[in-house]
């Protein structure tokens, strides 16, 4: 096997790179990403990037010098536009390229607002890319009036951000309740005291209708029929999965590329990997967008390309960051009926679905998490009396 080339130049795929140089490749091997940037993190872009507490040189996974020595081709700012898996090209802005596997990492986007809610207006953003930040950077000045549409973990964490700089805050969510589609009811309580508790107008039931000004954002009407005062507006409505390349060539996709258990998609010498790829996991197929699985599954999926043929297992955790609170995430909370509470050194929400343990959210109780994380990862289920008796020491629950 001469050329690998790795399509997405994200977390996933430079740790591909780097695993695959590591493992034993010894041909050709490149990288290529539509940013002009070294891949880099983006969790601190949203934090303390955009709070300008971190330089951006401090956000590259690796210095170019790394790359020079592993004798990894980065092609930076060189979007792919198509793929030939019969003929094994990719076809890019300045020509063509032969390939004899590939890895597809291209990750996810920031779903962005419908054109009729804008009404052409500038001043809407996303949080996702360098680009993004950098372009809402300025706009983020203590005394304007920000909208955020969305109450996921990507809104409430803009929410955070924007109050701490002093910003004023509304935080509209379409849905019955603040993180409908990610946690349990207890766990949006929490959240939803805090955030009023540091002065976000958190209005649930609601959504954008359209934005209101002439040349630039002066309000938003919203779907109950109230007009608010806006300056600049955050769209925090999730992400979804960048497919296009892999759909053009006729690879199977469902809610992401779909691949097995060694991460190899339905075209030969194809594979996929990170936030784009929808693998097996608990008798379904999943898509999880998360860093420690983005390093997980590439390392994986790079192995197995060489040969290891070892079938990747997930262990889903979380993190998020909102004011002074770290929230940790054990799990997935999927098909849950229960939800035990436990207050210790924080708050902690215990999902099971009859007796058995699916997730945890611990809710700046870093010990409620590391335990439920290895009970969780070890298949083993504590009884939930034990764990919402606080006078339970928390490490006898392993016992």
């Amino acid at each position: 096997m001469d050329h690998i080339a790795v399509v997405g130049a994200g977390q996933a795929g430079a740790v591909a790179v780097e695993t695959l140089r590591k493992a034993g490749h010894a041909g050709r091997l490149t990288l290529w990403g539509d940013e002009p940037h070294l891949p880099y993190q983006r969790p601190p872009l949203s934090k303390a990037y955009l709070l300008g507490e971190m330089e951006r040189e401090r956000l590259h996974l690796r210095p170019r010098a790394f790359y020079d020595e592993l004798g990894v081709e980065l092609h930076l700012g060189a979007r792919v536009t198509a793929l030939d898996p019969g003929a094994r090209t990719l076809t890019h802005a300045g020509g063509t390229e032969s390939w004899d596997a590939m890895i597809l990492a291209t990750g996810s986007a920031a779903n962005r607002l419908p054109a009729r809610c804008t009404a052409g207006l500038p001043g809407v953003h996303t949080i996702r890319t360098l680009a993004d930040i950098d372009a809402l950077a300025p706009e983020m000045v203590a005394g304007r009036r920000m909208l955020v549409v969305g109450g996921g973990y990507i809104g409430l964490e803009a929410a955070a951000v924007a109050r701490k700089i002093g910003l004023e805050v509304t935080l509209v969510e379409l849905g019955v309740r603040l993180l409908s589609r990610v946690a349990c009811e207890d766990t949006a309580d929490w959240f939803r005291k805090l955030h009023r508790d540091h002065g976000v107008d958190l209005r649930e039931g609601v959504g954008l209708d359209t934005l209101l000004g002439e040349g630039r954002i002066e309000g938003a009407r919203l779907t109950d029929g109230s007009e608010i005062a806006v300056d600049l507006v955050l769209a925090g409505i999730g992400a979804h999965a960048v497919t296009d390349l892999a759909e053009g060539a006729g690879i199977a996709c469902a809610n992401g590329i779909l691949v097995d258990e060694l991460g190899r998609t339905s075209v030969p010498g194809v594979w996929a990997a990170g936030d784009c790829a929808s693998f097996p996991f608990g008798g379904a197929h999943v898509r999880l967008e998360s860093v420690p699985h983005a390093i997980d599954h590439a390392e994986a999926v790079a192995r197995n390309l060489l040969g290891a043929g070892q079938p990747y297992v997930a262990k889903p955790w979380f993190w998020s960051d909102q004011y002074e609170v770290k929230l940790q995430i054990a799990g997935l909370n999927t098909g849950f009926d229960r939800v035990v509470a436990r207050d210790d050194a924080g708050r902690s929400h215990w999902y099971y679905a009859g007796d058995r343990l699916l997730a945890v959210d611990a809710m700046n109780d870093p010990r409620a998490y590391m335990v439920g994380k290895r009970l969780i990862e070890a298949g083993r289920s504590p009884d939930p009396a034990a764990v919402a008796d606080a006078g339970v020491p928390i490490k006898s629950l392993m016992a």
